[in-house]
């Protein structure tokens, strides 16, 4: 059974559904999947945080789903003023086979894929550029360091994993939501960048032909490529690549996730002192 948006937690909810294939159920059990990719497919999502920052992210909700038990969920502040067009209750064991963790928090949801416009690369900003990530925990980290340390937006090579993945959603934090990310072809995103005028930063192990990150001039406009969790950057992108950098630290590499995050953050606090010392950008 249905409940339209317009009611309230005054109105008594409808007895939970109680089968595990009622089409509700495996609508969001398939939205759970993570094959949804397209701005406006449906994907899931869970928790009280996530939730709120579609919300606060304007994204359009389709359906709430309630664990029996956990209806008073709706009455917390940080989800007041979503409008779902439906809400569902359904009982325990159903939520628990329908979600995509393995400790439900009570309250899930399907959204839509929001389109986020795309930087125009003729503005100074600073990019990220993942190559053949493969990790969603170590995508949705990058998008969430991505957002806090300003970069402008993120370009993913076909075989990255899916940005909509749960688990990636789950590890941005909610950034996704905001972060635009455009998947295309490596080439593809070299020539856009350097037809712009951006110079391309390859993150390496370390080594003798490799900068350290403080001595590079990753001031915008400029962008910084990671690349896959095992066997880093490719011949192919190095060679696309203007000039390579690395982090200075006591092991051979760091985790791309750590690596990439410690890259935006450095660059963010060199633009910065830019603009504190009125340093033109001179491309040094």
């Amino acid at each position: 059974m249905l409940i339209p948006a317009e009611y309230t937690n005054s109105v008594p909810l409808p007895a939970p559904i109680t089968s595990r294939t009622n089409t509700r159920v495996k609508a969001l059990r398939e939205a759970f999947s993570g094959d949804a990719r397209h701005p406006g497919d449906l994907l899931a999502i869970e928790g009280e945080h996530l939730l709120a920052e579609a919300h606060r992210s304007s994204l359009p909700f389709d359906t709430i789903f309630l664990r029996e038990g956990s209806e008073s969920t709706l009455d917390r502040p940080a989800l007041a003023g979503i409008t779902p067009k439906n809400i569902l209750v359904l009982s325990r064991d159903v939520f628990s086979s329908a979600v995509d963790t393995a400790s439900p928090q009570g309250i899930a949801a399907t959204v839509a894929i929001p389109a986020l416009p795309s930087r125009d690369l003729s503005e100074p900003a600073v990019h990220l550029v993942i190559e053949s990530l493969q990790d969603p925990g170590n995508l949705g980290t990058l998008i969430r360091s991505a957002e806090a340390f300003g970069i402008a937006q993120i370009f993913l090579t076909p075989d990255c994993v899916n940005p909509w993945n749960p688990k990636t959603i789950r590890a941005s934090a909610g950034s996704v939501f905001r972060m635009p990310t455009i998947r295309d072809a490596l080439a593809s995103i070299a020539t856009a960048l350097a037809s712009a005028q951006v110079k391309l930063f390859a993150a390496v192990a370390q080594s003798a032909d490799a900068t350290p990150a403080m001595d590079a001039y990753l001031i915008a406009p400029c962008a910084l490529m990671v690349g896959n969790e095992g066997a880093g950057i490719s011949a192919q992108a190095l060679a696309l690549a203007n000039a390579r950098i690395h982090i200075p630290c006591a092991v051979e590499s760091l985790n791309a996730a750590i690596a990439g995050s410690i890259l935006m953050y450095e660059s963010l606090r060199q633009n910065l002192l830019s603009l504190e010392t009125g340093e033109l950008a001179t491309g040094s």
